[in-house]
This record gives C-alpha cells, sequence and structure tokens, in this order.
C-alpha cells in the first residue's frame, strides 16, 4: 500500500454527528472527498434537509437521521437504522456540543448538566452504540472534538472545560479499554475557530474597531489568526484513516501553537 493510500477512506462508513454546520460539516465532507459514505444527525428536520443539499453541491452524499444523541434509545435506534440502510460504522466523529459562556456562580445547575450532557454523555452514549460493530468488523475510528478547554480554564465557560476536560479522558480510556479490539479512540483539540459558534467575537464594534477577545486571541496565538475549519480536515482524515493505525489515547491540538505559548510581555 503506499503512503497516499493509507489515508484513504474509501468505502469507509463515517457517522460525524452535529455535522449540519461548521466544524462537523467540514470534516463530514472531507471525509466524502477521501471516499467515505457520510451519515450525520441533527435534532431539526428542515436543518438536516439543508445539509443534505448542501452536501450533495460538493458532489458528496450524505444521509442525515433525525437523532437527539443525548437520548439513548434514539442513538441506538439511529445505529440501527445506519447499519441496516448504509453500513456499520467504520468511523465515528463525536462533534455535536454547546458551550454556554455564563459565570459559573450565575449559571443554574440545570444548564450546566445541558453542556455536560451534550458534551460529555452524548459521546459516551454513541460511542457505545458503536462500538460492539466495530468490534464485529475488526477495527474502528473514534475521534472525540475535544477544546483548548481540555486543557486550560477560562472565565464563563466551567461547564463547557468540565465536560471538554472529561471528554478527554473518556478519550484514553476507551483507547484503554477497546485498543485490543484494534479501534483507535483520539481527540482533536480545535483551538479558535472561525464559525457561526464563535462569530460573535469576531465582530467589529461600533467604532469600526476589532472585538477585544478577536485582538486578545491573535495575540496569544503565535500563527496571529483565527483558525479555519479547513486547518481540522487534514488531522481528522488522519486520524480516521490507516495512516494513524497505531496512533491512540491521544488528543492533537490544532490551535495555530496558543498551548505552546506563555504569550508577549505587556
Amino acid at each position: 500500500m503506499s503512503v497516499l493510500d493509507t489515508f484513504s477512506l474509501k468505502g469507509k462508513v463515517a457517522l460525524v454527528t452535529g455535522a449540519t454546520y461548521g466544524i462537523g460539516f467540514a470534516i463530514a465532507a472531507a471525509y466524502g472527498e477521501a471516499g467515505a459514505k457520510i451519515v450525520f444527525n441533527g435534532h431539526n428536520e428542515q436543518r438536516l434537509a439543508a445539509a443534505e443539499e448542501e452536501y450533495k453541491k460538493l458532489g458528496i452524499e450524505a444521509k442525515g437521521y433525525l437523532c437527539d444523541v443525548t437520548d439513548e434509545e434514539q442513538v441506538t435506534a439511529m445505529v440501527q437504522k445506519i447499519n441496516e440502510e448504509v453500513g456499520v460504522i467504520d468511523i465515528l466523529v463525536n462533534n455535536a456540543g454547546i458551550i454556554k459562556r455564563i459565570p459559573m456562580c450565575e449559571m443554574s445547575a440545570a444548564e450546566f448538566r445541558q453542556v455536560i450532557d451534550v458534551d460529555l454523555n452524548a459521546p459516551f452514549i454513541v460511542s457505545k452504540a458503536v462500538i460492539p460493530g466495530m468490534i464485529e468488523k475488526g477495527h474502528g475510528k473514534i475521534i472525540n472534538i475535544c477544546s483548548m478547554m481540555s486543557e486550560l480554564g477560562r472565565e464563563t465557560v466551567s461547564a463547557y472545560a468540565a465536560a471538554k476536560g472529561g471528554l478527554k479522558m473518556l478519550t484514553k480510556n476507551i483507547c484503554s479499554e477497546y485498543g485490543g479490539q484494534n479501534i483507535q479512540c483520539n481527540g482533536i483539540g480545535p483551538g479558535y475557530i472561525a464559525t457561526p459558534q464563535t462569530a460573535p467575537l469576531r465582530e467589529p464594534q461600533a467604532d469600526g474597531s476589532r472585538h477585544p477577545f478577536d485582538q486578545f486571541i491573535c495575540a496569544k496565538t503565535p500563527a496571529n489568526r483565527w483558525g479555519e475549519t479547513e486547518d481540522l480536515v487534514g488531522p481528522a482524515v488522519f486520524l480516521a484513516s490507516d495512516a494513524s493505525n497505531f496512533v491512540n489515547g491521544q488528543v492533537l491540538y490544532v490551535d495555530g501553537g496558543i498551548l505552546a505559548y506563555i504569550g508577549k510581555q505587556p
């Protein structure tokens, strides 16, 4: 097998959760370009249909499933349908996630639980549903979308940081439990990526100046810019392909160097 062939996803079935837009859409589209059959979920029928059309415009056949990934019964039913309609899942990307930027002492326990439910419990539920099929096939790739907040804290994101820190450790534990069944579970830790979710942090001020957070992030990042969703697709394809068969339990941070940088002296 040639080096380039090890990166091929031809014939693989890839489930990318929450891939109706943003990071998930970019990763799923890259997998489709690499030859995979794409399936994804969402909790809004109109958004699912719109996403299917967007994939089609790119020449990629992708099938959407209506499913709340925090609901174990719905996830079990979705995975069964995918197995029957498309094929047993080879690649899972746990991408679906939310963030609530609320100071900790102003955040309710219910709001905290909601973030944990989507960002940590859901990856557990979906992984648990697909692992038996991967064991039966003799291989599998699970990629968890972690975060710099898997390593760092910051004001107003206590629930998100707790969930992403937990997701890093779930990644290591899936590796520990199922590495012997030829299942590789790794994470991708995006830096600050220009997506609709982060758009409010990049909007110009009324006077035309840059948003203070935009200035802060660029100053803290050696690359001196926000990441683009395209920056994540190469690492995502690598971790889904045979090129990473001996990489397991790791988190690959795609952050422009921010975690390696102490910052400039004032």
